[in-house]
């Protein structure tokens, strides 16, 4: 029996939710796009959201879907999360937020969930409110709906590369060809071709009303070195500040140095640290 405040938290409780995901809009992102787009009823989003508090009151959330995302988890409400889903199997593919949640709940967690895959405690959050103060490079557009057959090896790649495992091996790719044909659909992905050939890509992967994360940046190998990433990474902040939110917003590996440089010159500044558990 838990002996800690924390509850299912249902539609009727959405404006509470909605309170505590706008007090972090930057770790609470992905949890913000699944309630816009379907609300609290877990049947339809896929997910449940659990909330931490005295009575009535909510003072942090955690989403439990594909995904494990704490927003606002305060020790007290990462230790009622852990011993809420300690119980249960895990369902997750990943643990993901701000650095300090994760891995405390990752270190509670970890005993009854088993082993992970991968665990990256240093990923550094970066944000910009601002136009680039370089020159975008004006190759760089939206990818069009005919153009998903050239998009989606190059995105394969990056998957590849960038989580360890190939989006391939559970289905043959089909759900994730549909996530990026929808990324596609809703003007949410762009590249840089030569010829037929990507060599640039990233996409918006989660939009809310403060913010759109760049998720999925990748530059063909053959073409890195060669001062591309920055100018390309300018272009899709300067669309996605005037088209989509008022902020760009997005999360890279310590260790990832070219990219870390190349968000600075775009005007990126830090907003803190996010730690990703990977199953």
């Amino acid at each position: 029996m838990l002996t800690v405040p924390v509850r299912q938290l249902g539609e009727s409780e959405r404006a509470t939710v909605e309170r505590v995901l706008d007090r972090d809009p930057y770790a609470g992102a992905q949890v913000a796009e699944r309630i816009t787009a379907h609300g609290l009823n877990w049947w339809r989003a896929d997910g449940r959201v659990y909330g931490h508090g005295a009575g009535h009151r909510v003072d942090s959330v955690v989403w439990s879907g594909a995904h494990l995302v704490p927003v606002c988890a305060a020790p007290t409400a990462v230790a009622a999360f852990a011993e809420l889903l300690a119980g249960e199997p895990r369902l997750c593919s990943s643990i993901i937020g701000r650095a300090d949640a994760v891995l405390d709940l990752w270190a509670r967690l970890g005993p009854h969930w088993g082993p992970a895959r991968d665990v990256r405690p240093d990923q550094p959050l970066l944000v910009t409110a601002d136009a680039p103060p370089i020159r975008p490079d004006p190759g760089v557009r939206l990818v069009q709906s005919r153009e998903v057959d050239q998009l989606f090896p190059a995105a394969v790649a990056m998957y590849a590369e960038e989580v360890g495992v190939s989006p391939l091996q559970d289905d043959g790719g089909r759900g994730y060809r549909r996530r990026i044909a929808d990324l596609v659909r809703s003007r949410r992905a762009y590249a840089r071709f030569v010829g037929d050939r990507v060599v640039f890509k990233a996409e918006l992967a989660i939009v809310t009303r403060h913010t759109a994360q760049v998720q999925g940046v990748w530059v063909d190998p053959e073409f890195r070195g060669r001062g591309l990433a920055a100018p390309a990474m300018a272009a899709v902040t300067l669309d996605a500040l005037r088209r989509v939110a008022p902020t760009v917003s997005l999360y890279v590996n310590d260790f990832n140095t070219p990219a870390r440089r190349a968000y600075a010159r775009c005007g990126f500044r830090a907003a803190g640290t996010f730690a990703t558990v990977l199953f």
